[in-house]
């Protein structure tokens, strides 16, 4: 099922969005997340996009704009290039972009300058340019107020639809904001809406379920939930410290003393808050992480000396998904076990049919989770899925997004 969102989602948040802004016949720089992974020949030039998730969830806000007759000039970062490194230009982006839309996407020969600026002052209402990868450009990601500069002489408004580099005040995602009228595009609207009524105002019972590597990488956000869920279900290799920390074995499982100390911490304020924290009950194990290891499950949660676990068991993912049936908002990050392995792929599988099966909000979020539901074939039975990683996770801490903070009414604009 896929339920609709509450009108508790659906009020003002404070953004401007595209429906206060002209954008006819005007020059309206999109910044979009367009960094896909990209499939590479062998002389190590970019070939195509191996991967058109991000592309698609842009295509919302590129339509529209075309509808209304925007000429959207189009501004991406793509990897960590070392200067101008060729293996990480838009080329193929703008390719895949043509074949999604049906319509010629001109790669810029550059990011900024006088040849740049001279193709986006060419273009005509509803056709697309794509700039070159933002981060060939060193100020990109020192904000330098040059380049904001520079890429505001391209554009007569501005709209920000990268919700997953809101988190970074760069020079395309928060310095160009305060130097033109921007708005929100649907994207960066519907992820603030979503996410901040989980903060705000969930439908109760509000479940968070948390997996993923490491305890301190996610202190933040199990904290806040600890505030404000009624319930929270550690899986991944995060449950080990906790239940390290309860004086359980973990054998070799992925599990460092500084995060037992964090997880002890964390057990003792859980202890005080009104939120119950849910460990595994049961774990799957094996004498190494592959295909073809030897694997039992266990009864309960002590792992022999020599052997690691690698997922949540199937009386822990039955609870879990117990706990999924009664919530009225549940947040998913992180999945329940070695997930790329598909021996140790049940507990997240369960957790994600379940998910899919309820008429209640649901929303995923986390590069790894996503991936996970995406295999599985059930994106679509979700309510939401963020495209977020850690601008989600630091918007749900409750930190002010730089990216987010620049779009709203009362930013400035210089």
């Amino acid at each position: 099922m896929t339920p609709q969102l509450s009108s508790t989602e659906s009020a003002d948040i404070g953004l401007v969005t595209l429906d206060e802004l002209d954008v006819e016949n005007q020059r309206v720089l999109l910044r979009a997340d367009l960094n896909v992974p990209l499939e590479h020949e062998s002389a190590g030039v970019a070939s195509k996009v191996g991967d058109d998730t991000r592309i698609r969830a842009a295509l919302e806000t590129i339509d529209e704009l075309r509808r209304r007759e925007a000429r959207v000039v189009l501004v991406s970062h793509l990897g960590r290039p070392v200067d101008r490194d060729p293996r990480l230009s838009m080329r193929p982006v703008a390719d895949r972009l043509a074949e999604l839309t049906g319509v010629p996407v001109k790669l810029a020969p550059a990011v900024v300058g006088a040849e740049v600026r001279q193709l986006t002052e060419e273009l005509a209402s509803g056709q697309i340019l794509m700039l070159e990868n933002v981060r060939y450009e060193p100020g990109e990601t020192h904000n330098d107020p040059a380049l904001a500069s520079a890429l505001a002489e391209l554009a007569d408004v501005y709209v920000n639809d990268a919700f997953g580099t809101a988190h970074r005040a760069h020079a395309s995602t928060e310095g160009i904001a305060h130097r033109l009228p921007s708005a929100a595009g649907r994207l960066m609207e519907r992820e603030v809406r979503v996410l901040t009524a989980i903060v705000e105002d969930p439908t109760r019972p509000l479940l968070a379920i948390l997996g993923g590597a490491k305890v301190s990488d996610k202190i933040g956000v199990i904290e806040r939930f600890l505030q404000i869920a009624d319930v929270v279900c550690i899986g991944g290799a995060m449950c080990f410290p906790f239940l390290a920390a309860q004086h359980h074995t973990v054998g070799a499982s992925l599990c460092d003393k500084a995060d037992i100390e964090v997880a002890w911490r964390t057990l003792g304020t859980a202890a005080d808050s009104h939120c119950r924290l849910e460990l595994p009950l049961d774990l799957v194990i094996a004498e190494r992480a592959e295909y073809g290891a030897a694997q039992q499950t266990l009864e309960g949660v002590d792992v022999p000396d020599g052997w690691i676990g690698l997922d949540i068991g199937p009386r822990t993912a039955a609870a879990y998904a117990t706990e999924v049936a009664a919530a009225g908002t549940t947040f998913w990050n992180g999945p329940m076990g070695r997930v790329e392995l598909e021996p140790f792929a049940a507990g997240t599988r369960a957790v994600a049919d379940m998910l899919a099966t309820v008429n209640t909000t649901t929303v995923v979020g986390g590069g790894e989770t996503v991936a996970a539901v995406r295999s599985f074939g059930l994106q679509d039975m979700m309510t939401h899925i963020s495209t977020g990683g850690g601008a989600t996770l630091e918007l749900l801490e409750g930190r002010r997004l730089p990216g987010v903070q620049a779009l709203l009414r009362t930013a400035d604009v210089r």
